[in-house]
This record gives structure tokens, C-alpha cells and sequence, in this order.
């Protein structure tokens, strides 16, 4: 049977257009981006089929293009497609911490540090660079591998912070083990960076570690000196 045959509040779009995107299942949110199934398959029947192959949806949206394109139904146009749509997500979150206020809701910070950095294979130490009202002029990707010492300069750092024009800064880089939790190399190296950036005058408000299902603050933690 297809879609169309369904009962209005049973189809997708209907459902999310009445009821709020909140009210829909994976399945039927990923069944709107698919637009259309294949044969045999309606899209929600197809999108029940890859979210099973994925095994879930977040495998499927970090999947590289020939993994994705690999399945049923999926090509290189719904590949860019699904590009197009998590950028724009990473950019609307960005420019919500444009915001004056942006910084004293610790949970927009964390929302877009998961979208950057929570995917990545690979260690990416990154910096938020602000001006005296804790405003963002930038977000930026520093250095990559392990972090710790022999991987993070604070010569650059504060190379990066001068040419900017920064007076605060937020660090963050993501841990691949998917574990939230502060090595000692890290608080090493975050104590060194607000060492050479005291004497440049300028404040290091936190340094977050983003895991799989968390992001730790070490200035809640109590770990900035």
C-alpha cells in the first residue's frame, strides 16, 4: 500500500506538519528526507530497512559517501542532500552562539561542539575565540592526533588568539573512545595554555571534552587554574 493510502495522521509529513517533528519516529523522519521508496518499499519501509543496515541513524548520517552509497535507494544526489542538511544544522547552531547571551546557556555550546567534533575518527583539539563581551568571532580547528603535549603548541594558540583579537577563549577537543573524561595529558596542556595566554591578558573560560553521549566541562569540574 502506498503512502498516500494511509491514513492522513499515519503519513509522515502530515503527521510532523500537525504534530511537530518531536512526534515522528527515526523511521518517518528519515522517510521525509528519503521523499520517495523503491520498489516493493515504500519510504518508510525503506527507511526502516536502512536504519536496520545502519543499525541506527546516527551511523547512517556520519557514513562516508561510498558507504553510504553502497544501500538501496541512496545515491551521490541524496548523499549531498543529507551533506547539505547536517551543515546547515552545524551553521544554525554556530550562529546561535552569535548571541550576546550565548555563553551563559552552557548547553548551545555543547549542542554545536557534539555537531563538530562527537563524529570524528581522529583527536581535534579546536578553539572558540571571543571578544570582551563573550561574543563569537570564531571557531576553529587547530591541531589534530593526540592531544597532549607534544601535539598542541601554545605558541600557535596565541598566534591564533592575537591575529583574531580575542580577550576570552574556549577550548575543546573530542575523545574517539567516546569517554567524556579529562587524562592527565589534558589538564597538562590546558594549564600550559593558560599560562601563555595570562600573559597576553587573555582569559581561558573552559576547556570541553566532547565524548559519545557527553561533554565535560573542566571549569565545572574545577580543573582550570
Amino acid at each position: 500500500m502506498a503512502i498516500t493510502d494511509w491514513p492522513v495522521d499515519e503519513r509522515p509529513r502530515e503527521k510532523l506538519l500537525t504534530k511537530g517533528p518531536d512526534a515522528l519516529s527515526d523511521a518517518e523522519l528519515l522517510a521525509i528526507f528519503l521523499r520517495t521508496g523503491i520498489s516493493g518499499m515504500t519510504a518508510v519501509d525503506l527507511a526502516r530497512h536502512l536504519l536496520q543496515r545502519f543499525d541506527g541513524l546516527r551511523p547512517l548520517l556520519e557514513a562516508s559517501q561510498t558507504e553510504f552509497c553502497e544501500h538501496l535507494g541512496l545515491g551521490p544526489a541524496k548523499y549531498a542532500q543529507l551533506q547539505a542538511v547536517l551543515e546547515m544544522a552545524r551553521r544554525h547552531l554556530l550562529q546561535g552562539l552569535d548571541k550576546p547571551d550565548a555563553f551563559t546557556e552552557p548547553n548551545a555550546v555543547r549542542q554545536y561542539l557534539i555537531s563538530q567534533l562527537r563524529h570524528l575518527p581522529h583527536e581535534v583539539f579546536a578553539c572558540l575565540f571571543l571578544d570582551n563581551q563573550h561574543r563569537l568571532i570564531s571557531y576553529d580547528e587547530l591541531f589534530r592526533g593526540t592531544i597532549d603535549g607534544a601535539s598542541v603548541y601554545p605558541r600557535e594558540v596565541v598566534k591564533q588568539v592575537l591575529s583574531h583579537n580575542a580577550a576570552a577563549v574556549i577550548f575543546a577537543h573530542n575523545h574517539p573512545s567516546g569517554i567524556a573524561e579529562p587524562s592527565i595529558s589534558d589538564e597538562r596542556i590546558t594549564h600550559k595554555l593558560q599560562q601563555a595566554l595570562q600573559l597576553v591578558d587573555v582569559r581561558v573560560l573552559d576547556h570541553f571534552i566532547v565524548g559519545d553521549n557527553d561533554v565535560l566541562s573542566m571549569a565545572e569540574r574545577g580543573l582550570l587554574i
